[in-house]
């Protein structure tokens, strides 16, 4: 039976895609068959293929079997902006249908583990009053929260937790990832939200450079994969 998780960050940058590649390398490494998708991408590069984005490569990199780039990301804008502008700036709309359509053609395929990463944060606008979060509720996916470890991370941590349980869906657990090497007190604030947040925390990723493989650090998440 496939396990589906939604992954989604404190805010743009937060490390979701860091962490979903790293999802998938650690549940490959456990035997699990593994998928990822991110259906709407904004930051592109023009290639002889079409539209190409960085993160949507990695989770396509980290799919076995092996995935088309369409299947990973089947909707791309080149300019790097919120993907409901850069949608109207092209005179194109975003399709939750097509949203949907991507999820259902990967689950179908019963992987073990799939991994959708959204964009943004959780409420990521696509346009005429509707948000990423709609397709989530839709298909009830549980949720991962990965926390950008820096200064205010706090509040949006608890913020986005808030609303994703109010929207009536699970929160899984949720990731730190050091995305500011200078923070200062990180420990405590690793030690707060453990405090607040009742959820397992899967793993806690230092400050790493480049695309440097993080799923050592996500021991924690093994129990979640395999039971």
């Amino acid at each position: 039976m496939t396990r589906s998780i939604f992954i989604t960050g404190t805010d743009t940058d937060a490390g979701k895609t860091f962490v979903a590649a790293a999802l998938l390398k650690r549940a490959y490494a456990l035997g699990l068959t593994t998928a990822g998708y991110k259906p709407v991408a904004a930051g592109c590069d023009t290639t002889a293929e079409g539209l190409r984005n960085s993160d949507a490569l990695v989770l396509q990199s980290e799919s076995h079997p092996s995935l088309s780039y369409l299947e990973v990301n089947p909707i791309a804008f080149e300019a790097p902006i919120a993907p409901h502008i850069a949608a109207a700036l092209e005179g194109r709309s975003i399709s939750l249908a097509e949203i949907s359509q991507g999820y259902q053609h990967l689950y179908t395929q019963h992987p073990d583990f799939l991994v959708v990463e959204g964009a943004g944060g959780w409420r990521l606008p696509l346009g005429d009053q509707r948000f990423m979060s709609d397709f989530v509720i839709q298909h009830k996916i549980p949720v991962l929260l990965v926390v950008g470890l820096k200064l205010g991370c706090l509040n949006h941590a608890i913020l986005t937790r808030e609303a994703v349980l109010k929207d009536g869906l699970e929160v899984v657990g949720w990731i730190g990832n050091h995305i500011d090497p200078d923070m200062l007190y990180g420990q405590e604030n690793i030690a707060s939200l453990r405090d607040m947040f009742p959820e397992p925390c899967l793993g806690i990723i230092p400050h790493l450079k480049g695309h440097q493989d993080a799923s050592d650090f996500l021991a924690d998440a093994d129990a979640y994969l395999t039971t």
